[in-house]
């Protein structure tokens, strides 16, 4: 018995020097991990001040910047406050607007000094005069989180329903077997494209290889570059694939107003456009399949009344880096949820600006391109469903492209992505209203469309977890729940991965991520819906110029089919390059840019993490964690320390 409790006490010892041992490699790790990020955060702040970067236009943002910093001082203040009562024992037990009873305010014989008498009178005023506001606001924001929630679950529902019953556009028969030849209509493909080194040749290519009668396609290639260099790279491509057969143009406009819309305009006045029936759009990094046009084209036959056939995006980064990743969650659930769900029981869906065959006959009804805001995609597809044409989606149509790898493209991208609309919205609005559609249709453009997914969605996101949240931490009166916090929005997050199952791993950073980019989505919905000065403003997005590992061996093999055909090139194609080339060697290498500082990112994730200490006053835990993490995402982005620095 003696040996077996030695054994025993011995086995004990290492079972605590074990879990020791865990302990302090855990403190360890953490302490590791908090010095990496106070090391980046000192190589981003040093780098700022050695390095100019592209100031924000005056005005821009200054605003809601002015605002949080404002809402982060008085919440130091507070804090400072309450640390203060904390450490002396002033804290009482948190009171209930409903129970006056429970809300205990101390005699005068009570107060100690003149600290403790301010600090009665800040509790007093709280509960009368702040915490009623803040409550109301509060519950209008949760109001709108249900209902955007419950959209949110009747469009997952619908696609399930979807696949269940296998409900997908499909085409009769043989579409090509015509003896007359009418079985190849005339196509007309569009590049719009802006100074895009990276992507400019291997989407002419993609275009230049797509499986179609030589006499019934022509290729534009839409040029708005300011750079000469570039320009002489896109002349020399066109130049190349001109001399093996492929009918391609190459314009340019001395004039660049109205941005994409107004190329695309410029474009289409053309005067052999008339002799086109359909026209294709590629965006400068879309990479379609050879058969693109033969699988979107067959859907036109035998509908008079199709005007869209919009196919999916694939992207061949997504696996990049963490923002690419959380992008791809987001699109999934955008083009197989929302709009195949759209396409099949409303008939509509916003046109995607690319990747989309048009009727042209649809686009003149519809008023052409016009240039009045920066969303001229989601413009056309408004005015040509309020003049009756039909749009279909083929979810199983994928065409390759790139998402943005860096914050800063991402950043301005989804700027004009969430200010166009509620511009447009403004300019539309008495049309939609007018027009002949059914009421269902004009509530689903009006309500669902525009208000509750372009308009409720970021004021809710950003007022609700940016601001009421931390400032319930202050005002304990005006709690939110937590199924609020914490049990929604995982929920959704979990509906919004499903489309993209292999993304699982990273739904809590994808809702952290969420919240951060609902700063960004506010303050572009706010200058698209009041028109101010950023509403209109357009920057092309930075690529980087990939494709898959299959992309690249599938190029190389037809190159070398076409260079066995085609052995010989012309004197002015190689001239060209060979003056492209000097260019490239002269000009300097570019230098890596500094990571960026965002403002309005540092100083939230500053208020966050003010707030998630006030929690451990009271005791909050779920609050306390939501909060540090949120304020460490926040943290994070401020700093530039996600995605790739684009040079």
């Amino acid at each position: 018995m003696d040996k077996d409790r030695g054994k025993n006490a011995r086995q004990f010892t290492w079972v605590l020097l074990l879990k020791a041992h865990r302990a302090v490699g855990c403190v360890a790790w953490l302490a590791s991990a908090l010095w990496a990020l106070l090391g980046a955060v000192k190589r981003r702040l040093f780098l700022r001040r050695g390095v100019s970067t592209e100031r924000e236009k005056p005005g821009k943002g200054r605003f809601l910047f002015k605002f949080i910093r404002g809402f982060l001082v008085l919440s130091l203040i507070a804090l400072a406050f309450e640390l203060v009562a904390y450490w002396k024992g002033w804290h009482f037990r948190k009171p209930d607007l409903h129970l006056p009873e429970s809300f205990h305010v101390p005699e005068t014989i009570e107060i100690q000094g003149w600290m403790h008498k301010a600090y009665l009178s800040w509790l007093s005023f709280r509960a009368k005069y702040i915490a009623y506001p803040i409550q109301v606001l509060s519950n209008i924001c949760i109001i709108l989180f249900i209902i955007q929630s419950v959209d949110r679950m009747i469009l997952c529902l619908g696609c399930f329903w979807i696949k269940f019953k296998k409900i997908k556009p499909r085409i009769e028969g043989d579409p090509f077997k015509a003896d007359d030849g009418s079985g190849y209509p005339m196509v007309l493909v569009q590049i719009p494209m802006c100074n895009e080194r990276e992507v400019c040749e291997q989407s002419i290519s993609a275009a230049c290889q797509l499986d179609w009668p030589k006499d019934g396609l022509l290729i534009q290639v839409l040029d708005d570059s300011d750079d000469e260099t570039i320009k002489l790279l896109i002349r020399a491509e066109v130049s190349k694939w001109s001399q093996r057969g492929v009918n391609i143009v190459y314009r340019h406009r001395l004039v660049r107003t109205g941005y994409k819309a107004g190329n695309l305009k410029s474009a289409m006045s053309c005067e052999y456009v008339k002799n086109y029936e359909f026209v294709a759009i590629f965006d400068a990094d879309f990479q379609p399949n050879p058969d693109f046009l033969k699988q979107t084209i067959p859907h036109f036959k035998g509908n008079p009344e199709l005007g869209l056939v919009q196919a999916r995006w694939s992207f061949v980064n997504k696996d990049e880096n963490l923002l690419t990743r959380l992008q791809n969650i987001n699109l999934c659930f955008h083009f197989e949820v929302e709009q195949q769900v759209n396409g099949v029981f409303w008939n509509f869906f916003g046109f995607n600006g690319t990747a989309g065959v048009w009727r042209i006959k649809a686009l003149e009804d519809s008023g052409g391109w016009l240039e009045r805001t920066t969303v001229e995609d989601m413009d056309i597809a408004v005015r040509a469903h309020l003049n009756g044409w039909k749009f279909v989606f083929l979810n199983d149509v994928k065409v390759l492209c790139e998402v943005p790898e860096s914050y800063e493209a991402y950043r301005k991208q989804q700027h004009r992505w969430h200010s166009g609309p509620m511009h447009l919205f403004r300019l539309c609005l008495p049309a939609i209203i007018t027009s002949k559609i059914s009421m269902g249709k004009k509530a689903n453009l009006i309500l669902l469309f525009f208000l509750l997914r372009k308009l409720i969605l970021p004021f809710y996101s950003f007022t609700l977890f940016c601001i009421i949240l931390p400032l319930s931490m202050f005002v304990p009166e005006a709690e939110l729940p937590v199924w609020v916090i914490c049990y929604v929005p995982v929920f959704m997050s979990f509906l919004n991965i499903l489309p993209a199952p292999r993304s699982f791993p990273f739904i809590v950073p994808y809702l952290l991520f969420e919240n951060t980019m609902s700063v960004t989505k506010f303050n572009a919905m706010v200058s698209g819906l009041f028109q101010l000065g950023s509403s209109y403003e357009w920057v092309v997005t930075k690529k980087a110029g990939r494709s898959s590992e299959s992309d690249l061996l599938a190029a190389a093999e037809r190159e070398s089919k076409t260079l066995q055909l085609h052995k010989g090139s012309s004197e002015s194609e190689l001239t060209e390059l060979n003056k492209l080339k000097e260019q490239q060697e002269k000009a300097p290498l570019q230098v890596k840019r500094a990571n960026k500082i965002y403002r309005k990112e540092l100083s939230l994730a500053l208020l966050l993490l003010v707030a998630a200490v006030r929690s451990l006053l009271s005791a909050q835990g779920i609050h306390f964690y939501y909060l540090l993490f949120q304020g460490v995402s926040f943290l994070l982005v401020g700093l530039d320390l996600i995605g790739e620095q684009m040079s």
